[in-house]
């Protein structure tokens, strides 16, 4: 293959800025396979490549493109399998930026291989065609798991352990599989027939998948061991809202980007009546925040046809902690930005229902734990915004749920599950964890890669003991 770095790199095809701010389709339209093997043919097959350092599930990077280069779409797909089991969702939700693409030889000059871009092509090429194979499994090991949470940590050692020849059940607490896939990501960023796409594949290797089961609530941990299960995975997420507590949060019209994208994403609200799931629709939106799920939560109100959409976060543009994909779509679809600008309180008017909020101006001072600049609040420097809809994108939480009923299992200050970070262990026999539940709130691939880790430890522990 002569590959070479003066071919460009392939812009993928998106909607019109202007349309799709008012839909709730895709936004990217994905690569033609010409488009495909061109940006393929840019890949230098690196024989150390830093590329597949960078991928927290360790994907053969260089062997799926060199498949696609040569146009055999097939076995693309099938490298990509043999480490990732959701490449469709991998390929449009992963920081490749920082992750696969960052370590990018490429990159160190010039623009690097767009591997997300490949993957999801290669991904959405075998969900059209359907012509490769799953995986095939190994022989019964008559050991059972159960698998807490359906996101992105719980689908991977669900995936992985099935494969191994171990009868695993999924449990979920919403009536549809996919977890944060399904209620935190609008269907603009990922659609959710490729969610249940992906999720269908576990069930087709015969991953078990039961609904509206609360584990804490419905069945106790302790419970599913009586039942008969080996090894329980908790990848049960971190979905508790976080709110700023200042005056007025208990106004009308201020609510968590938790309910809002769970009423948006998971119950379809956006096509109400059609649905019967009602959601706030403001006029003027301000929202808190500057990571992902502030872009998605006010990207979502756009489309739900706010007049103006204000994102409101306390640092500067270059410390907000998106992806630069998300927020350059965000600018593209006319979105306001009001940077190093925090609430101090929201505003009312006789009917309790918000109408405003007052903040202050911010500058950045000496950096804080986190490596950013800490924002100080600028004397004098008080005035209002106008809004009627008020989205508290800051963060979330470990739901105290299923930990408080399992007090064997040992937890940090914050509240979420302590866990070994290479094998997933928790401080209670034969039980592991993984994902935002021990981390916090990350990225979709990070859990992934945390589900890897303790699905070769359960598979390990079913196998010689603990």
């Amino acid at each position: 293959m002569t590959s070479t770095n003066k071919t460009p790199r392939q812009s993928m095809p998106e909607q019109n800025p202007q349309v799709r701010a008012r839909n709730f389709e895709e936004v990217p339209l994905g690569y033609t396979p010409e488009m495909a093997v061109a940006e393929a043919g840019r890949c230098l097959q690196c024989k150390n490549p830093a590329c597949v350092q960078g991928c927290p599930v360790n994907v053969d990077i260089p062997g799926f493109i060199k498949h696609i280069a040569a146009g055999h779409f097939d076995q693309a797909i099938g490298k990509i399998w043999e480490r990732n089991s959701l490449p469709a969702v991998c390929g449009r939700v992963c920081p490749q930026e920082i992750q696969c693409e960052g370590n990018c030889l490429l990159g160190r000059k010039g623009e690097p291989v767009a591997i997300g871009n490949l993957e999801r092509f290669a991904a959405d090429w075998e969900r059209a065609h359907q012509v490769c194979e799953l995986p095939s499994r190994d022989k019964t090991t008559g050991k059972k798991v159960a698998v807490v949470g359906s996101g992105p940590s719980s689908l991977t050692v669900a995936g992985d352990l099935v494969l191994k020849g171990h009868e695993v059940s999924l449990f979920e607490a919403f009536h549809k599989p996919g977890g944060v896939l399904v209620y935190g990501i609008p269907e603009f960023r990922l659609p959710k027939d490729i969610v249940a796409s992906e999720v269908s594949c576990l069930g087709a290797q015969g991953v078990s998948i039961e609904c509206d089961v609360v584990v804490g609530r419905t069945v106790t941990v302790e419970e599913l061991f009586e039942q008969g299960f080996n090894a329980v995975y908790l990848g049960v997420g971190a979905g508790l809202p976080k709110f700023m507590n200042i005056p007025g949060e208990n106004l009308v019209g201020v609510l968590s980007a938790n309910e809002y994208l769970t009423r948006a994403n998971l119950m379809k609200a956006y096509l109400f009546p059609e649905v019967d799931t009602p959601i706030p629709q403001g006029r003027q939106v301000v929202v808190l925040g500057g990571g992902n799920v502030a872009m998605d939560s006010a990207r979502t109100a756009m489309r739900l046809g706010a007049e103006k959409v204000s994102i409101v976060y306390r640092r500067s543009r270059a410390e907000m902690p998106a992806r630069g994909a998300e927020i350059h779509h965000a600018e593209e679809e006319g979105l306001n930005f009001e940077l190093l600008v925090n609430p101090v309180r929201y505003l009312g008017n006789e009917k309790g229902r918000l109408t405003g909020m007052e903040c202050v101006r911010m500058e950045l001072g000496e950096p804080d734990a986190s490596g950013r600049r800490r924002p100080v609040t600028v004397p004098g420097s008080e005035f209002t915004i106008e809004c009627d809809l008020a989205i508290v994108a800051i963060g979330s939480g470990a739901n105290p749920l299923l930990t408080r009923s399992t007090p064997d299992l040992p937890l940090n200050k914050w509240g979420y599950i302590t866990a070994n970070a290479e094998t997933g262990k928790t401080g209670k026999k034969a039980v592991w964890a993984g994902g935002d539940i021990v981390t916090g709130a990350a990225t979709v691939i990070l859990a992934m890669g945390a589900g890897r880790k303790a699905a070769d430890s359960i598979h390990e522990y079913l196998t010689w003991g603990w």
